[in-house]
């Protein structure tokens, strides 16, 4: 009898999108399993079942292990994938899946728990023979404890959840001041994210590289690495940009790294897909980092320089199967590289987005796995990637090269996206030389200007603006008003930042505007094909009335607004910066408080966001208490 037949994906988004990809090409029927929030979702739309698991929170839907037993059960799937991120890292779950006599597809319940454990781990890893960071990992977790071994390890140094990753429950501390503060936020996080409270300390390195090794092993007792990954591109300690191999990586040193990853493995019998992470420093000296018992957002990387398909590996190895390959057999092959695509705004700190997709258009020529589908409303409950976009080429510059115009090309627009930044960092001199550390962000985009638009793009938006004004009052481009000759007068918003531009009717299907010629624009509400200053040009678009959406920004037409000057700035009002839950209400009515003071904060996409005071004054109104859900520019409390 085979092991299993049909598979539950206990994920959600892209996620789930690649797991059922090659397990339905491999013959597996699929299970799907969504909260309300993802009743559209792609993922269940692809699935051949999908069960409804839960309300939007996560506590009520993806991590509710009783409503995805009973999913499994209702639809007689004897098998659960995990994916990576929500339950994927849990013991209890995979204890919970053997329990109800299905095939967890993952290692044992006894490797998550050490290893997802940073604490444990670690010591674990020193016992092992592994290298380590100085740092603090006991189990007295009180205040006094963690000042005292901060005071010891120095700074500045990493507070981390030890449950967790993805930079939830990770702070930088520069010194003892910020201590009380960053252990706080830090125990919050995590014990929203990981349902642990749980910290460590460990001395923070210097712009290190992140280098990971892809480890793989069986239920006969063999164990193998597929190479490593350089994951040193981040932001607020999350990955961005993924490569393999890494640029600095020798043979030597791959082979020391590897046979690291392995002790690590074999400290706890490793079956299944798993990464060890490493912080490689400047003098070739690495440390261990921590061990993810899953498999990780970036293995479409190894799986380009591979040719392995790592789901296929883990469904193999899930039914008993021997590993497909020994250390000896594995062959890498160009080089591979993929970018993360978020729903956030570089522009304020990569603070997480939320609203309606309203085109999507994936880039052709490359991989890019994704969860999204045109219309769906990207939510304040989850994680704010939406997807990945891959590249392999016979060299680290062709696949960069590919991977450029794949983001550029690809279209997604209805709300802020890192998708500008990720081509800036794509053409920055040292990626491209392959001279940077986990620090390339902080030191060379610390400061990341909102989005604009070049002259031709502000007559483009203008022209659009025209033209579907045109097409409201049923007549042509070739001047519906009687006077042809007086230039249309335009006051475009970008960013609250106001354009005045002239339009002006010189032919049929011939404008200017400011000084920009334009002719033979043709649209098809999706795409704008236009000739500007005799260049022909094809722009992605979307136009609702008074909002245009153009690639990388929002445009608002703000001619008919009226502007009260009568306003009062709003500088004493707090306002939601998205869609989410409090977390913390720190002040009431009455408190004096100065600008900057920390008054609310705000959890959306599973990050803490705090919300301070934008001057100095009275609480006169609280608006909101722990625990509420609010939307986006909604008044939370007021100063005056």
């Amino acid at each position: 009898m085979p092991a299993f037949t049909k598979i539950l994906i206990a994920n959600r988004g892209e996620i789930a999108c690649r797991l059922q990809r090659t397990a339905q090409a491999l013959g597996y029927r699929t299970v799907a399993v969504y909260s309300v929030a993802d009743a559209q979702a792609l993922h269940v739309q692809i699935a051949d079942e999908a069960v409804n698991i839960g309300a939007a929170p996560v506590q009520q839907s993806y991590l509710n292990i009783p409503a995805i037993l009973e999913a499994a059960r209702l639809t007689g799937a004897d098998a659960i994938h995990p994916g990576y991120g929500f339950l994927s890292e849990n013991p209890d779950f995979a204890r919970a899946c053997a329990q109800a006599g299905l095939v967890f597809i993952g290692p044992s319940a006894e490797a998550i728990e050490l290893m997802g454990s940073k604490r444990l781990s670690k010591l674990a890893m020193l016992e092992a023979g592994v290298p380590c960071i100085t740092g603090y990992q006991g189990s007295a977790q009180d205040d006094v404890t963690l000042q005292q071994e901060a005071q010891r390890i120095g700074f500045p140094l990493m507070i981390k959840a030890s449950a967790g990753g993805g930079g939830r429950g990770m702070r930088l501390v520069h010194d003892s001041t910020q201590l009380q503060d960053q252990l706080r936020t830090a125990r919050s996080e995590a014990l929203n994210a990981f349902g642990s409270d749980e910290l460590i300390l460990e001395q923070a390195l210097v712009d290190p590289r992140h280098v990971e090794i892809q480890l793989f092993g069986d239920s006969h007792g063999d164990l193998i690495y597929l190479g490593e990954r350089d994951c040193s591109i981040q932001r607020r300690h999350q990955k961005v940009i993924e490569e393999a191999p890494c640029p600095v990586m020798t043979p030597t040193l791959r082979h020391a790294m590897g046979e690291a990853a392995l002790k690590a493995g074999r400290a706890v019998n490793y079956v299944g897909a798993g990464t060890v992470e490493f912080l490689l420093d400047r003098n070739g000296r690495f440390y261990f980092l921590e061990m993810n018992t899953r498999l990780q957002v970036e293995h479409p990387v190894t799986e380009l320089i591979t040719g392995l398909d790592l789901v296929d590996w883990q469904l193999r190895i899930a039914a008993g199967e021997p590993l497909p390959l020994k250390q000896a057999d594995v062959t890498l092959s160009g080089h591979a590289m993929e970018v993360r695509l978020y729903a956030e705004d570089p522009a304020q700190g990569f603070l997480p987005q939320t609203g309606d997709v309203l085109r999507w258009e994936p880039a052709d020529g490359v991989r890019i796995d994704h969860g999204v589908v045109e219309g769906q409303r990207i939510s304040p409950f989850y994680d704010p990637m939406l997807g990945k976009i891959i590249a392999h080429g016979a060299t680290r510059e062709e696949a960069r090269r590919k991977l450029l115009r794949a983001v550029e090309d690809t279209v997604l627009l209805g709300m802020a996206t890192n998708q500008r930044l990720l081509a800036d960092l794509l053409k920055h001199p040292n990626f491209i030389g392959g001279a940077f550390s986990t620090g390339l962000i902080a030191e060379h985009f610390n400061e990341i200007a909102p989005p604009t638009l070049t002259a031709e793009h502000s007559a483009l938006a203008a022209a659009l603006f025209y033209q579907h004004s045109a097409a409201t009052h049923r007549q042509d481009l070739s001047g519906w008003r009687n006077n042809a000759s007086v230039a249309w007068t335009y006051r475009l918003a970008i960013n609250d930042d106001v354009q005045v531009i002239a339009v002006s009717v010189l032919a049929a299907n011939h404008l200017q505007a400011n000084g920009i010629d334009i002719r033979h624009l043709s649209t098809d509400g999706r795409w704008a094909t236009v000739v500007l200053n005799g260049i022909r040009r094809r722009v992605a678009y979307h136009l609702d009335d008074t909002q245009l959406w153009l690639p990388g920004v929002k445009v608002i037409n703000r001619t008919q607004h009226i502007a009260n000057r009568q306003a009062e700035p709003d500088g004493g009002s707090v306002k939601a910066p998205m869609d989410g839950a409090i977390v913390d209400v720190r002040v009431r009515v009455g408190d004096s408080v100065s600008k900057g003071q920390l008054l609310v904060v705000l959890e959306a996409m599973k990050m803490e966001h705090p919300l301070t005071a934008g001057i100095d004054g009275i609480v006169k109104g609280v608006q909101v208490v722990t625990g509420d859900q609010v939307r986006n520019r909604q008044v939370l409390l007021e100063i005056e």
